[in-house]
């Protein structure tokens, strides 16, 4: 089906979430999921916290990263990053985020204060890494197997428009087709600039965020998938001996680096709820793309079942509502505040 990539989540989910609720049924739990990843919250579905994430991993694997009080004066905030260390640019994200909302790279005092009096919540002062590439790697283990599956390798590159000298930018994210359908957001977030011509073979970036949901372009790495790339991850998946299901999005040098355990940095860790990318980018169909997301949902399952027979507990229908009530009301906020906030 043409363009079923762009279509909206529950368009695109709807017609196999009697799978789902199935898994539901079977588990007699609404969130059979959460004994998945037992250490993250909400099994890492929605809602949980970069902070937890990173002390599971292993030191170095991650960027350098402060957590800030958004309540703080600006004046105590800038002195305890200046002292931790930090020079610009660096990154900043809320602590509990998706979609990339609010995350920005700030280059000085005036950028940084504009950024800390608008968060309403806890975010992070991160090292900005430069290696050049970002990648996916789903993965899966089996808690009582040694060896994992990376069912999942791809490539995020950066929504942007190449200028050619006579046309504005406005003009040039109208004839992209994947700016098309996201229009209304870039028009907002670069309104500044839309008279202006870019030059003849600039590369304007419209969102440093390499999310598909804020345009970013995934490109399937398969044939790349290797025992050396496995070792990598299932080392990762033992370290803390709990993350058993999900995706990792990681920055690194280059490929071959990546598959021999260095020059690499774990952005982050998304659970149970993480969709597996790699039914964008490889040209699937709508129904091969569904294959693919009923065999990791049997697979979330699976994993979610063992470990609650041996002792993790699903949540309890109301903790589970009122957390994810939460959480959606969290992610409202920061969509809308990433819309308004310029930098």
């Amino acid at each position: 089906m043409v363009n079923w990539e762009t279509w909206h989540y529950l368009a695109k989910y709807i017609p196999i979430m009697p799978a789902w609720l199935w898994y539901c049924i079977r588990s007699r739990s609404f969130w059979f999921f959460t004994p998945s990843n037992p250490t993250l919250t909400f099994g890492g579905f929605e809602g949980e916290s970069k902070k937890e994430m990173y002390a599971q991993l292993p030191p170095g694997s991650y960027p350098k990263t402060i957590f800030i009080r958004h309540d703080l004066a600006f004046e105590d905030v800038l002195k305890q990053v200046k002292e931790s260390g930090y020079t610009y640019p660096f990154a900043v994200k809320p602590d509990v985020g998706m979609m990339g909302f609010m995350f920005r790279t700030i280059s000085n005092d005036e950028e940084f204060r504009q950024y800390h009096h608008a968060m309403p919540v806890e975010y992070l002062v991160q090292e900005l890494v430069n290696y050049p590439l970002e990648l996916s790697v789903f993965y899966y283990r089996f808690p009582n197997e040694e060896k994992g599956t990376i069912t999942g390798f791809i490539r995020k590159d950066s929504l942007s428009v190449t200028g050619d000298g006579t046309s504005t930018l406005l003009q040039l994210m109208e004839s992209y087709p994947r700016v098309r359908f996201r229009l209304k957001e870039m028009k907002s977030k670069h309104k500044d600039r839309l008279d202006d011509v870019i030059p003849n073979g600039e590369v304007y970036y419209l969102s440093k965020a390499l999310n598909l949901s804020r345009g970013g372009k995934l490109v399937s790495l398969a044939h790349e998938k290797d025992e050396r790339l496995l070792k990598v991850f299932d080392d990762l998946s033992h370290y803390a001996g709990h993350f058993y299901y999900g995706r990792y999005d990681v920055k690194c040098s280059s490929i071959e680096d990546l598959k021999q355990g260095k020059n690499f940095s774990i952005l982050e860790f998304n659970g149970s709820g993480a969709e597996p990318h790699h039914i964008y980018g490889n040209n699937n169909t709508l129904i091969e793309a569904y294959r693919i997301v009923l065999h990791h949902w049997k697979v979330l399952y699976a994993i979610s079942k063992y470990n609650e027979r041996n002792g993790i507990e699903y949540w309890d229908f109301k903790k589970g509502y009122k957390f994810l009530r939460k959480a959606k009301r969290h992610f409202r906020q920061l969509k809308q505040l990433d819309l308004e906030t310029q930098l």
